[in-house]
């Protein structure tokens, strides 16, 4: 007799569920994407305990229909795909069949639900096994309780992390279905206090401003482009709000949250060196395909995809984000507004415009015939609401303590004053000549500011109309070097110059070994090693561009080579760039002349990048004049 036999469906259930459920996220995951595949614009969900006592998830979709109440707890049943055709073609979040019965299997589950939105239907499932059927009280939709999970799989009951651990977890994945759908209405209620209330308006902007509140809200980029086969929307936080790790980095692919380490790598490429080492963005895209291009059914939990036309999609990505980012103002200000104080301000601004547009539609209303009802939605049009000439407008924008300099990084334009005085610095006076070419000043991405002075060597303080800022004077070196460099490496054929003495290089037993692997790197950058003997090389000729220090800095060159082996040879040329930039760029405790500062500056706005330093470091900071005086209390 043989050994190989068919597993009971009880035991093949629980290994599914194994897979697919692996805390109560999971179920709440499972659950909520059938309600959103069930066409529902309102769905609820309520956890006990983080949902290992109760989960419930209520939703007004389609419902479903009496015959295939018994079904939908069967392994690999499932109404959204028939043939292999439509296994490829998915544009359904679920699909695999396996979701209910694997909740099923490690709970208690009851199902209420009402499909004509006359009769409702209710079933009770346990270990699998349907013990109850019969009619119901129920709404339009359906209504999916799932009790004591895992109480029949005390192993993986063991294994839970702690309750604010698992109820976070579900606040996770509840914020990526509002920023995923936000024209749905989802809502969170933990222990009978709600967490989570979403608008449900479509407003991407302000479901992001839920989840990570009105600061960064108010700094977010929208992004939108698309080719033949990609279409990508959404918003990018600016840089200056980063996080320690890649979790606020939402990526959705056909409503689908996905994780892919390639569209990752495109997304901190497009934002280049403005984050910080080891810092990352907060973002969420929306990426719309022939659902025939990915493959969502390579993972249980379906967050891992495969995609066709990878590199395309990332080229997109990259340079959505990074032609969109580099046109806004990218200078942190300094805030320190309470929430209070922030609260009380956003309530004035809004009860004024909010009484502002009462007034308007009531004047609108008696000089007319409408309704308010007719009138209304008229009002709440874009096109409409540019037309009408609000009387309003100037003391909102005066309210607005962005408004100005908003106005200012859209003209993307500054002016001097030509009549400006000299500027002192101790006993001598320097004084810098303002007049510049007016086209050179409207491309400049900078404000043009005013030098007043430096901090213990190291900060260049400037000012102008818009406020104070502080510009950190090595970070600026920094990124004019690293552009100056990066030009011009890899371009040898810009012109080589001779040593008078030529530079000898003394490598260990080890790196002389290995030599070979970074001759070509360095080759392609204009330095060539001739071997001298032993383990002695020397380089008799640098690029004309090659910073001063030859010796030391052919060195550090050689070195860092030996340490960063790569076979990318932009990659290299890119890491040498930076390398010598910090290497060659004044210090901190180093003072300076108003008009060195000044030159620092005009070279600053110059770059092209004049934002962070290579490493993401922000160069300057701005202190609004609104905070200066409420530092000073002038302003209360």
């Amino acid at each position: 007799m043989g050994v190989i036999k068919a597993l009971h469906s009880s035991i093949s259930n629980k290994i599914a569920a194994g897979e697919v459920i692996e805390r109560p996220q999971s179920v709440v995951k499972e659950l909520v994407e059938n309600a959103i595949d069930a066409g529902s614009t309102v769905i609820t969900v309520e956890v006990v305990e983080a949902g290992l006592n109760k989960i419930k998830v209520t939703d007004n979709g389609s419902g479903i229909q009496e015959d295939d109440l018994e079904l939908m707890f069967m392994r690999h049943a499932t109404s959204k795909i028939e043939n292999d055709h439509d296994l490829f073609h998915i544009r359904s979040l679920g699909f695999r069949g396996e979701a209910l019965a694997s909740i099923a299997s490690v709970s208690k589950v009851r199902v209420i639900t009402c499909y004509d939105g006359k009769i409702g239907r209710q079933i009770d499932v346990i270990d699998g096994e349907i013990v109850n059927k019969t009619l119901a009280h129920a709404r339009q939709g359906t209504e999916i309780s799932v009790e004591e999970l895992f109480y029949n799989t005390p192993a993986r009951l063991k294994y839970m992390k702690s309750l604010h651990t698992e109820l976070g977890k579900i606040t996770d994945i509840m914020n990526r279905f509002i920023m995923s759908f936000p024209h749905i209405r989802f809502t969170l209620v933990s222990d009978e206090k709600v967490l989570i209330n979403s608008s449900g308006n479509g407003n991407m902007q302000e479901a992001m401003s839920k989840i990570y509140g009105m600061k960064i809200a108010q700094d977010l980029v929208e992004i939108n482009g698309e080719t033949g086969d990609y279409k990508v929307t959404g918003y990018i936080a600016k840089p200056e709000h980063t996080r320690s790790n890649r979790h606020y980095m939402s990526l959705f692919i056909n409503g689908r949250y996905i994780k892919n380490f390639m569209l990752t790598k495109a997304i901190l490429e497009g934002y280049h060196t403005l984050l910080p080492v080891g810092r990352f963005p907060v973002l969420a895209i929306h990426i719309t395909m022939d659902p025939a291009l990915v493959d969502v059914n390579v993972h249980p939990t379906k967050q891992e995809v495969r995609l066709s036309k990878e590199p395309q999609l990332m080229s997109l990505i990259s340079q959505l984000i990074k032609e969109k980012i580099w046109q806004q103002n990218l200078i942190p200000k300094v805030e320190k507004k309470s929430v209070l104080e922030q609260f009380e301000q956003q309530k004035f601004e809004y009860d004024l415009k909010n009484q502002s547009h009462k007034d308007e539609l009531k004047q609108i209303v008696q000089e007319s015939n409408e309704s308010v009802e007719t009138i209304e939605p008229i009002l709440q049009n874009e096109e409409t609401k540019q037309m009408l000439n609000y009387e309003n407008n100037d003391r909102d924008k005066a309210l607005d303590s962005n408004s100005v300099n908003e106005l200012f990084t859209e003209t993307n334009a500054f002016q001097d004053n030509p009549e400006d005085e000299p500027i002192h610095s101790g006993e001598n006076s320097e004084r810098t000549e303002n007049v510049r070419d007016e086209k050179q000043l409207t491309e400049r991405s900078i404000p043009y500011m005013e030098v007043v002075g430096q901090v213990h060597g190291t900060y260049i303080i400037a000012q102008n109309d818009e406020g104070m800022y502080m510009i950190d004077q090595h970070a600026a070196q920094e990124r004019i070097k690293y552009e100056y460099f990066k030009a011009r490496i890899g371009n040898v054929c810009m012109g080589m110059q001779s040593l008078l003495i030529p530079v000898t290089i003394n490598l260990s037993t080890d790196e002389a070994i290995n030599i070979q692997k970074i001759k070509p790197l360095l080759e392609d950058i204009g330095i060539t090693l001739e071997h001298f003997g032993g383990n002695d090389y020397v380089i008799n000729e640098v690029p004309v561009w090659f910073p001063e220090q030859y010796e030391e800095t052919l060195q550090e060159l050689i070195d860092f080579a030996f340490d960063n082996k790569r076979i990318d040879l932009n990659k290299f040329r890119e890491e040498t760039a930076i390398m010598m930039s910090c290497k060659k760029s004044i210090k901190a405790n180093h003072y300076l002349r108003i008009d060195d500062m000044n030159y620092l500056i005009q070279e600053l706005a110059e770059t092209k990048e004049p934002y962070t330093c290579p490493h993401g470091r922000p160069i300057i900071i701005q202190f609004t004049t609104y905070e200066l005086e409420k530092l000073f209390k002038r302003v209360m």
